[in-house]
């Protein structure tokens, strides 16, 4: 069996299971999103193999990128799995020492970091990544009199142009990350700031992800190398320690298939960034969406169905609040849809062109328009796959909507599907404790025999 049919018959086994043990039901449990921590193990070790050691390069640390999936618990396990973890936030910094991730293999990217959280990453001695010159003349202030831990580069915007999603491309000619390279005078500015401060020690590059091309991104990498050579020539080897080649491996999200992989990323840093490989520069990397995204999935009931202008409509109880950017963008950002029946098992009917429609309310709230599947009924499911990264670890509140329920899931060792909770679902009525209140509720009045009409 191949691994595209493995992966479709491993995510029914796993929501046929989740429905057995009421983890999906009708009722009380409308919507689950599920994580494959088996996937996720064999996802990182596809990592790790591409990327060589020494001798060609003086040492690779792997981080993950927390925006990508920011739960406590996702993250442990990837701590568990030697993995490093990339911040962009203080709460993301937070949670990623909550995961027990120890400093110094935390790094921490930001284009806004506050003297705040520069002063606790660099007390710490987190990595950290300065955006621009005014944030590396802050940590020069920070640092006056005083030593830090912290690895310290500065982010270069190699500015190699963009791809497919302007919103994902951050190497264009005006991105609002790094210290844009061709600029006139910024190269000779750079130099200046690395002669000035001796604990600056890293240069940090990223292209963009989604959408992105691996030859851009490995042309971004070759800019970010030039320039560490450049620094070298000028102050002596050793000047520069390592580089940060950023993530961005871009997802197939059409089909189970696992494309591109690491290790074509990896041919691609060989053909135009050899001297990443030459023994001379560290590396580290930060990857998000590759490791995720299609190790998870959202699982949701058919509550009604209705037609519009001839057009079945599917009203299910997935929707913007765990498909934000599908909603919102969907032509950059479109996604498969599965149809079962109430019991997990895969509905093999003649497909029908139709809407899957989400609960928020407003006209836009699809997660996919006249889409051919086998007719939707109440009290089917539909799978959302490819939704391990960004969709439902980090859920957008409109409407009050809750966030679902996270399983994480492993086979044991009698073969038998096992579930973890990972986050548990919230009570859309206990949401009001978020405000700080704790209000009693109006309980509803069972009906009396005989009323009615």
């Amino acid at each position: 069996m191949t691994a595209v049919l493995l992966a479709a018959a491993r995510r029914e086994r796993i929501l046929r299971e989740a429905v057995r043990q009421g983890l999906l039901d009708p009722e009380h449990s409308l919507l689950a999103a599920f994580v494959d921590l088996d996937g996720v193990e064999a996802t990182v070790q596809d990592l790790r193999d591409a990327f060589p050691g020494s001798p060609e390069v003086r040492g690779v640390l792997h981080t993950f990128a927390a925006k990508a999936n920011c739960l406590v618990p996702v993250l442990r396990e990837l701590r568990r799995h030697g993995l490093g973890c990339e911040v962009a936030t203080a709460g993301e910094l937070a949670r990623a020492l909550a995961a027990g991730f120890p400093p110094e293999r935390i790094v921490f990217d930001s284009p806004a970091k506050t003297r705040a959280e520069l002063e606790r990453a660099l007390a710490l001695g987190v990595t950290v990544n300065a955006d621009s010159f005014q944030e590396l003349e802050r940590i020069a202030g920070l640092l006056r009199g005083r030593t830090s831990a912290s690895r310290i580069g500065v982010r270069l915007n190699c500015q190699v142009g963009g791809g497919a999603i302007a919103a994902m491309s951050t190497a264009t000619s005006t991105s609002k990350f790094g210290v844009p390279l061709a600029d006139p005078g910024n190269r000779d500015r750079l130099l200046r700031a690395f002669a000035a401060h001796p604990w600056l020690t890293w240069v940090h590059t990223h292209t963009g992800s989604q959408g992105c091309p691996l030859d851009l991104m490995a042309r971004g990498v070759a800019q970010a190398v030039e320039f560490a050579d450049q620094v070298t020539a000028a102050f002596g080897e050793g000047r520069i320690e390592g580089i940060d080649i950023g993530g961005g491996l871009p997802v197939n999200f059409a089909d189970d298939e696992v494309t591109p992989r690491f290790a074509t990323y990896v041919e691609q840093l060989r053909a135009h960034a050899p001297g990443l490989f030459g023994g001379r520069y560290a590396v580290i990397t930060e990857f998000g969406r590759s490791l995720l995204a299609k190790n998870g999935f959202l699982a949701a009931y058919v509550e009604y169905t209705k037609a519009a202008g001839g057009r079945p409509i599917a009203v299910t109880h997935a929707g913007v609040q765990v498909a934000t950017r599908t909603v919102f963008a969907p032509d950059a950002w479109p996604l498969r849809i599965e149809a079962y029946d109430g019991y997990g098992t895969a509905r093999r009917d003649r497909p029908v062109r139709q809407d899957v429609a989400g609960p928020a309310c407003f006209a836009g709230d699809l997660l996919a328009r006249d889409r051919a599947l086998p007719p939707l009924r109440p009290g089917d499911l539909v799978v959302v796959p490819d939704t391990g990264a960004y969709y439902f670890s980090t859920p957008f509140h409109y409407n009050s909507l809750p966030e679902p329920a996270v399983q994480g899931v492993r086979t044991g060792p009698d073969g038998r599907i096992e579930f973890t909770l990972v986050r548990p679902a919230q009570d859309p009525w206990h949401l009001t404790e978020q405000d700080g209140l704790s209000v009693p509720l109006p309980q509803p009045v069972a009906a009396r025999a005989g009323d009615g009409g």
